[in-house]
């Protein structure tokens, strides 16, 4: 269940779409009309954040659960999970809500919150908004969509810019 205090939304869609291509073109966009944006990004393969060599890297790997390196600039809390993979929602408590307007979600698209699907014909996967009543609006490469849901060009940024905005300040997505 979604306990967080600002608004969540999600970009869904296969491997290959452009999740991350689409979402660092956007979050220039979103910041320049002075939105605090959070970025949730979920991987589907082992990661590491640490380099190894490094104090913290070292003392992660000698057995610390949880290893927490902060500096002036960052702070980053990386805790191993080899049981399961932590809770969608409660990961999401870990952002400073009073920091920021918005979190936008990369991936975690068979999860229970609004989403936007990214659909390229290219990558000749099926459409998620069918059997997802989470998909909000639809951002694709296609023209004709047997759909009610607003719609925009993947390649159009300030449509999407405009679809993110009205969604998190609870306001109605027209169709494009």
């Amino acid at each position: 269940m979604n306990s967080c205090s600002i608004p969540i939304l999600g970009f869904a869609a296969y491997s290959g779409t452009g999740k991350t291509t689409l979402l660092e073109a956007l979050l220039p966009k979103l910041t320049e009309k002075g939105l605090r944006v959070g970025v949730f990004k979920h991987a589907h393969h082992d990661f590491d954040v640490d380099q190894p060599g490094k104090d913290s890297y070292r003392l992660r790997k000698a057995g610390a659960s949880q290893m927490l390196i902060s500096s002036r600039n960052r702070h980053v809390l990386m805790t191993e999970t080899p049981d399961e993979e932590a809770p969608f929602f409660d990961l999401l408590t870990h952002f400073d809500s009073s920091k920021l307007d918005f979190i936008l979600v990369e991936g975690c698209k068979n999860l229970s919150f609004p989403k936007i699907e990214l659909h390229r014909e290219e990558v000749g996967k099926p459409w998620l908004h069918p059997d997802d009543d989470n998909i909000i609006a639809i951002a694709s490469d296609c023209d004709d969509l047997n759909t009610e849901l607003p719609h925009v060009s993947i390649n159009d940024l300030n449509a999407i810019c405009d679809l993110v905005i009205r969604f998190t300040q609870d306001l109605p997505l027209t169709q494009k």
